[in-house]
């Protein structure tokens, strides 16, 4: 597997790196892969693991971490494989499904248990098998504008798109993309952190082989994974929010799908945020971190 490693110079403009920690984890193929991560907060309070999707990093949850963080709670965001400081293969093929579940499942092992999951968009898709299958390990989820596909119905063609663009484009502008999910404008220099971890084409094979990862018909891999996680998920009774954007044209439907199956869910102070995007958490970081704050507070004080 040939792996790529961001110069760290590209982010000296983007965020505060005081808190930033690196570990190592198998590949699975012999190699070792670093992986990125911000760790905040008390090391003996409620732990708040939170995963970003395609084609963001850690960056995006700049915004929501900081109402969690003076809650009390402590906060971990790693970059995933592929993404923002965590080292990158560089082909397409190096890229699985289930090779992320596995890579982010070594990691959350690290962490111990009684995690507080923080999940949008492919942190949902990695996040909620991690769930289904280790159940023990998490007390809460928090899912947002997130989905658990498993290749049955039409996808929305919102999604079909974007799809199409990542694997065909020439030149891949992640800062354009992720100002084209947000329903509000974000600054040059917020679009400009969101390229920094990709100095050219060779470091995106992850932010374009994601699309194609989602399984869009039964036999997609992945698929019979996920259908065996909404089974598990179906028992899965302790706390699980719902927090969704009403302008994401890719993954609104869910959220009534996970309030209607998941049995945690009922009951809980579900959130739709009027005029919020796909990327929530650019578009209502302080309100998305405050209602992370509350709901993880409340279960911690049980």
């Amino acid at each position: 597997m040939q792996i790529v490693r961001t110069p760290d110079q590209r982010f000296a403009a983007c965020d505060d790196a005081a808190a930033l920690r690196y570990t190592e984890l198998d590949a699975g193929d012999g190699s070792a892969l670093r992986i990125a991560y911000r760790d905040e907060g008390p090391r003996d309070a409620p732990l708040v693991l939170m995963l970003h999707g395609e084609p963001t990093w850690s960056f995006l949850y700049r915004t929501v971490r900081r109402p969690v963080l003076d809650a009390g709670l402590r906060v971990v965001v790693p970059d995933l494989i592929g993404f923002g400081r965590s080292d990158k293969p560089a082909s397409i093929a190096d890229y699985t499904y289930q090779r992320h579940v596995d890579w982010m499942y070594r990691f959350a092992s690290q962490l111990g248990a009684d995690i507080h999951l923080v999940c949008q968009d492919w942190g949902g898709l990695i996040g909620l098998r991690l769930v289904a299958e280790h159940p023990a390990r998490f007390a809460s989820v928090v899912a947002m504008n997130t989905s658990l596909p498993t290749g049955r119905g039409e996808p929305p063609a919102a999604f079909l798109a974007w799809r199409e663009h990542a694997r065909t484009t020439p030149v891949l502008e992640v800062g354009r993309v992720v100002q084209s999910m947000c329903a509000r404008s974000i600054s040059p220099e917020v679009a400009a952190a969101y390229d920094a971890p990709f100095p050219d084409e060779t470091y995106k094979a992850g932010a374009r082989a994601f699309p194609l990862l989602v399984p869009v018909v039964p036999d997609d891999p992945g698929a019979a994974e996920n259908r065996a996680a909404w089974k598990r998920l179906a028992a899965f009774e302790r706390p699980f929010l719902t927090i969704f954007g009403d302008r994401d044209p890719y993954t609104i439907a869910n959220q009534r799908v996970f309030q209607e199956r998941v049995p945690g869910a009922r009951g809980q102070p579900h959130a739709l945020l009027e005029g919020v995007g796909h990327f929530l958490q650019e578009d209502a970081g302080d309100e998305v971190g405050a209602r992370v704050a509350d709901f993880v507070s409340a279960i911690a004080r049980r």
